[in-house]
């Protein structure tokens, strides 16, 4: 018998004698806490003065029918998954039946395997309910306590990030941000200025490299009129633009040559000469740069100056890539997940199998939050069921096999660290091999009861 919780409470509303009878020994069997009543009405009664994890109930009774109970339980949010049973099922009723919050249909006469598989399966549900809800209060815990402006993560590489990112906010210090396309780099500098003093000033972002060069230097610096062919009036340029606030340069190590000579003299005199202009302007704006390149080494191949790599290299904050810290996918994928089903329209879905969240660790990432958020986007357009399936993944992520060492692994080095990701990954394997019966699964695992316990608690491993 496997080990089932003893707040599994199950309520049987029939009223054959005999049906009650049956259900009630065959569930107290296998551990389950069984109350009946024999119609609707008492079911409802017990329903105001107790709660019920499962309800066992037949369509056809007397004084209020099976149907009819539905419809009333419904006010009383009881909470419970309800399995309707009849011996005159129809696809009609079993419909109507789910229409009214039925979780699944039975028709009579039925083996009673066949009972006790509903209810393993409406276990399961509920336990992937309770997951999804602790998942996102989880989330929203993170976002409150340690995210950083918009970006979310519990790992202690992005905790760093965060920790530095919050300490140079209130200072004018010039920042370079680097890692990866993807990880999410615009973010930091955003909640830098929102954790900044210049948070109700402008925040301007402009990408270098999508920018023409020939029109950079109008973009940056603006022009009076009759600057050149075409400037019928004058034009303020970003810089000004960002006056009191913050200018973000993003793919800094695309800016050519020619403009970065000018960008040195604004950080240096903090001032700017609009195009066709005789005059400069003086201009109070706080410099945020991040790239995907190695300006080192553009440095060293005279690619990049060398005096304004270290202008604007006075604190550089690295974001790791995702590969580098895969603690974090479950939660930005819950995350993820729940921005979608709220802008897509998408409320009945309630989470991801745990199959589909195996092959998001095993996965390498190279696109990082970017790749990871737009494969959540399609899943979700994707997913016919109440949860995110591995089938609705992209093939390259499917057909990358979870549970290799390398892959859970990835982006520690640290031993201790390794151990718990192995210990865990083995105790969560034992516990669905056993179908969640944790005698069985701390002898496979050749330990003790209370020490599995322990470790179930410690990991947050539900069974």
């Amino acid at each position: 018998m496997d080990d089932i919780a003893p707040s599994q409470h199950v309520l049987v509303v029939d009223d054959e004698e005999n049906m009650r009878h049956m259900l009630s020994v065959l569930l107290t069997e296998e551990g389950y806490q069984v109350e009946t009543a024999a119609n609707g009405q008492e079911a409802i009664n017990l329903l105001k003065s107790r709660s019920f994890h499962f309800i066992l109930c037949d369509i056809r009774m007397p004084t209020m029918d099976g149907l009819t109970f539905l419809e009333a339980a419904q006010s009383l949010e009881h909470g419970a998954t309800v399995i309707m049973m009849s011996a005159f099922g129809s696809v009609d009723t079993a419909i109507e039946a789910m229409k009214q919050g039925a979780y699944d249909f039975i028709s009579k006469p039925f083996k009673t395997d066949e009972v006790v598989l509903v209810l393993k399966k409406a276990e399961e549900r509920e336990q992937l309910r309770r997951e999804n809800i602790r998942l996102q209060q989880k989330v929203v815990e993170l976002e409150r306590k340690i995210g950083f402006g918009t970006m979310i993560g519990k790992s202690k590489a992005m905790q760093e990030v965060f920790t530095l990112a919050d300490k140079v906010a209130e200072y004018p210090t010039t920042v370079l941000i680097t890692g990866e396309s993807g990880t999410g780099k615009e973010l930091v500098a955003a909640g830098i200025h929102a954790k900044s003093g210049r948070a109700d000033k402008p925040f301007i972002a402009v990408n270098c490299g999508s920018v023409p060069e020939n029109l950079l230097e109008s973009e940056f610096f603006g022009y009076v009129r009759g600057a050149f062919t075409g400037a019928g009036q004058a034009k303020k340029g970003l810089f000004e633009e960002a006056n009191k606030g913050t200018f973000f340069l993003d793919e800094i190590g695309e800016l050519p040559m020619s403009l970065q000579v000018k960008l040195l003299r604004v950080l240096q005199e903090q001032e700017i000469r609009p195009l066709g202009s005789a005059q400069r302007k003086k201009i109070d704006v706080r410099i945020l740069a991040a790239t995907a390149r190695d300006l080192g080494k553009e440095v060293r191949q005279k690619k990049f100056r060398q005096d304004l790599f270290y202008r604007l290299n006075v604190i550089n904050i690295q974001v790791p890539p995702l590969r580098k810290r895969t603690e974090d996918i479950p939660v930005l994928s819950t995350y993820f997940i729940r921005k979608f089903t709220e802008s897509l329209n998408r409320p009945d879905i309630e989470g991801m199998s745990r199959a589909a969240m195996e092959h998001l660790l095993a996965y390498s990432w190279p696109g990082n939050v970017r790749e990871l958020e737009n494969v959540l986007e399609r899943a979700v357009i994707l997913a016919e069921g109440q949860l995110v399936e591995l089938e609705n993944l992209p093939e390259n992520i499917r057909e990358h096999q979870p549970d290799k060492v390398t892959d859970f692994l990835s982006g520690t080095f640290s031993i201790k660290e390794g151990k718990k990701r192995v210990e865990k990954r083995l105790i969560r394997k034992a516990l669905d091999k056993t179908k969640g019966n944790k005698s069985k699964a701390a002898e496979i695992l050749e330990i003790s009861y209370p020490s599995l316990l322990n470790k179930v608690k410690v990991y947050e491993l539900s069974s």
